[in-house]
């Protein structure tokens, strides 16, 4: 059984990383989950870094 998937929020903007969605304009495909993305990736929004996003409680 596969582990439900995620959504991770930027603290700077709010922009949501959907792990289910995945981010199609920054070539990340849909069910790309959070510990695949690259260690320098930054919110496409505003620049903030992947270490400061916060995991959304659902």
């Amino acid at each position: 059984m596969s582990k439900a998937f995620k959504i991770y929020v930027c603290t700077t903007c709010g922009f949501e990383y959907n792990e289910a969605e995945g981010c199609p304009q920054e070539g990340l495909a849909p069910g790309t989950r959070w510990e695949d993305l690259p260690d320098g990736w930054y919110c496409p929004e505003c620049g903030t870094p992947k270490s400061d996003f916060n995991m959304l409680e659902i």
